[in-house]
């Protein structure tokens, strides 16, 4: 976005590279925030050096640096990173007075355009034949309107409110998969392995978060193609943290559509009315290792 007093922090998705201008008066409170006290995604990358009488701070980063991920979509290249402002005490070193922030920061490239000139003739393959050759996968998971009819625009939610998950995969000239999600981790940074983190499902398929009291979360059966697996969850919060982003990692995978569903591959709700682990397809007996906790 273009910078401006309500959007303090602009981001230019280069060919190449990621540029992140961040304007030092953070919080429009005319208070100005420390470089030292900013840095660009999960390896904490630091901004080109400065003037400390300038009113920006610069982040110039490659595309795969600084712990950025990159999401593949049908029609798109995502790559995700995050802008983190985390003030340290000055002075009296039991208080600060800003609160830390996280900005989520996205660049997104086109998949499909062969770029060619009418002057030069390219020889090498494009790249739209080289991706059909190699029968590539492309996984995606998004947050859905609660009809399922298409992406949700807003990724806020309240408390009560439920969120409506969409797994999907793509492949091209691929024999018939089904997806399966072997497990979801709610964390609040971008690493999955950080602390406090919550399985919501775990054990190569089992939505272990509908087995709490008091939550509707479940599997969608049937599914609406085998390529495509819903799930529904209630939102939540970390306890004792006033943080409100979170950070869901899934770990997607596939199976021959034409092979059995088993106790590794299976996608289990719990059914409290039966309190009973029913499967989206295959026997109820794929399921029993979800209360046993060893699949």
């Amino acid at each position: 976005q273009a910078m401006a007093p309500l959007h303090p922090v602009a981001g230019q998705c280069q060919e190449a590279q990621l540029v992140v201008t961040v304007h030092r008066d953070l919080f429009g409170t005319g208070r100005l925030v420390r470089a030292a006290d900013l840095s660009l995604g999960s390896a904490s990358c630091l901004p080109l050096p400065q003037n400390p009488a300038e009113s920006t701070v610069t982040f110039v980063a490659g595309l795969h640096e600084c712990g950025s991920t990159l999401q593949m979509t049908p029609d798109s290249l995502i790559y995700k990173t995050s802008l983190s402002y985390k003030p340290t005490p000055s002075g009296n070193l039991v208080i600060v007075r800003t609160n830390p922030v996280v900005v989520p920061i996205e660049c997104h490239y086109p998949r499909r355009s062969n770029v060619s000139s009418s002057a030069v003739r390219p020889t090498w393959v494009p790249f739209r034949s080289t991706l059909s050759a190699e029968e590539r996968l492309m996984f995606s998971l998004r947050l859905m309107d609660d009809d399922w009819s298409a992406e949700r625009l807003s990724n806020g939610f309240q408390l009560g409110e439920s969120l409506h998950l969409q797994a999907d995969v793509a492949s091209e000239g691929h024999v018939p998969l089904r997806l399966f999600v072997d497990d979801c981790v709610a964390t609040l940074s971008p690493d999955r392995n950080s602390s406090p983190r919550y399985a919501f499902i775990d054990l190569s398929g089992c939505l272990v978060d509908g087995r709490a009291d008091d939550t509707a979360s479940a599997f969608i059966s049937p599914r609406p193609r085998q390529e495509t697996l819903q799930f529904v969850v209630d939102a939540f919060k970390f306890a004792g943290d006033d943080r409100s982003l979170i950070y869901i990692t899934c770990h997607l995978r596939v199976s021959p559509a034409d092979q059995a569903p088993d106790p590794w591959n299976k996608a289990c709700s719990f059914n409290k009315a039966s309190s009973l682990w029913a499967p989206v397809e295959g026997t109820g007996d794929i399921c029993s290792c979800c209360e046993t906790g060893n699949c």
